[in-house]
């Protein structure tokens, strides 16, 4: 089925799904993407525990993902808002990223940005230039503070989903996270001016 809407438009028609076609409700996808999170773990069930009891779990990172952290303060300077966390720069994020999964952290004024577990090797040479804006790739002998996939409300201290994961392995392409930087170290330059 062919789009209805111009690519960087706001939505799509719905799709009417052919007669047996299996369609996967939201809750299914989250318990799909909660199980792919937690096979990172040699016990996936103490992590679940974890979740329930605590809201977060710390994942190892640089098998089925890395991460890279943004401080605060250059996704300020890209979405043009005042304070995080806040619905403005999750709306941003979620538009910026195409859909990629973000994880804020506002005690610490910090997001976590889901990429391939590859990126912090194959995206060597970039990640190395953007240490200088407090820009990192964390991959393996790293862990992730993650939490439940339905904590997607801003609050000011505890970390939330800013741009929940849809489905199990979705994660932001590196190029389009190297462009966001990009535009971001453009932007901090020119309020340095």
């Amino acid at each position: 089925m062919k789009p209805t809407a111009q690519l960087g438009t706001a939505a799509l028609r719905p799709i009417e799904p052919e007669p047996g076609t299996l369609v996967h409700s939201s809750a299914d996808r989250r318990l799909a993407a909660e199980h792919w999170l937690l096979s990172s773990l040699a016990e996936p069930g103490r992590g679940r525990q974890e979740w329930n009891t605590q809201g977060v779990v710390m994942l190892p990172l640089g098998t089925l993902f890395s991460a890279i952290r943004l401080p605060g303060r250059l996704v300020l300077a890209v979405t043009g808002a005042h304070s995080l966390p806040s619905r403005e720069i999750d709306a941003t994020l979620n538009d910026a990223l195409g859909g990629g999964p973000v994880i804020c952290d506002p005690r610490h004024q910090r997001y976590y940005v889901l990429v391939p577990a590859s990126v912090p090797t194959s995206w060597r040479a970039a990640v190395d230039d953007w240490r200088v804006m407090d820009v990192d790739a964390l991959g393996r002998g790293t862990v992730l503070g993650v939490p439940r996939l339905t904590r997607q409300e801003p609050h000011a201290l505890a970390s939330y989903w800013s741009v929940p994961m849809e489905s199990m392995g979705e994660l932001c392409t590196p190029l389009t996270v190297a462009r966001f930087i990009g535009a971001g170290r453009h932007l901090m330059a020119e309020e340095q001016q």
